[in-house]
């Protein structure tokens, strides 16, 4: 059951603003005006304050009347102080997941006429586990292994064309070991070739499930990933030590 993760406030350093300067008629020295600090707009911080502690739950697609009565317990709480008797975490948390379920089932039922279009694209292939993926430039090297290490570089985008993710616009690859990413990525990088690029269409299943990981990617999501394999690095695994066992001298 997912617990509702606790907004943590952080102080953001003032920015560095233009500096005037005087310089002297008399020496020649040059020393910076003083000026007032520019007004702080009250408003425009504590609207921003709000949306700050919203951002928690707009992945949740509240209605206008769920939403109403949020924000009468945010009101109600800030005029008078949270009494004890006033929240349920028990309650709060099975209303989530009931959220979650619903949310999930209709973002599958969406879903459904995108994956039945991307199967039948030119050259897309389907697994067993549901993964349709399209090799869009063959590789010349190795396939890797659920246990090796790969380098990509990818991009990654909801059916609806929007992209939460990108190693492209951070401007580096990533690194990852295959069993500690999404079943999809593990079952998919290990059809392409080192030097080869694929299209990765992932059911939730296969994804991140019903959870999802809001408010970025909603459950029961399809991902869409376009994968670089730059490279697949194989390192010697460390050998197991038995508990107990003394340890082997090197020669």
């Amino acid at each position: 059951m997912k617990k509702i993760a606790m907004l943590s406030l952080f102080l953001i350093p003032a920015a560095v603003t233009a500096q005037d300067y005087k310089v002297s008629k008399k020496t020649g020295e040059i020393t910076p005006i003083e000026q007032a600090p520019a007004p702080l707009d009250e408003n425009k911080a504590l609207y921003s304050l709000g949306v700050a502690i919203s951002k928690n739950l707009t992945g949740y697609n509240f209605s206008a009347r769920e939403s109403e009565n949020i924000i009468k317990g945010f009101s109600d709480a800030l005029k008078n102080g949270a009494k004890e008797g006033d929240y349920d975490f028990k309650l709060i948390n099975e209303y989530i997941t009931k959220k979650q379920t619903e949310n999930a089932k209709a973002e599958k039922e969406k879903a459904k006429e995108y994956l039945a279009k991307a199967a039948k694209e030119k050259g897309a292939k389907k697994t067993k586990s549901g993964l349709i993926y399209t090799i869009t430039e063959k590789g010349k090297g190795q396939n890797p292994k659920a246990e090796d290490t790969v380098k990509v570089h990818y991009k990654g985008y909801l059916s609806d064309g929007k992209t939460f993710d990108s190693s492209y616009d951070r401007g580096e690859p990533a690194e990852f070991p295959l069993v500690a990413v999404v079943p999809c990525w593990t079952e998919g990088l290990q059809l392409i070739k080192k030097g080869g690029k694929a299209r990765l269409v992932c059911p939730s299943d296969i994804a991140y499930g019903d959870m999802g990981r809001p408010p970025v990617i909603p459950g029961g999501a399809t991902l869409v990933f376009e994968v670089e394999l730059l490279d697949i690095i194989k390192e010697a695994p460390e050998p197991v030590k038995v508990p107990g066992t003394p340890e082997q001298k090197k020669n």
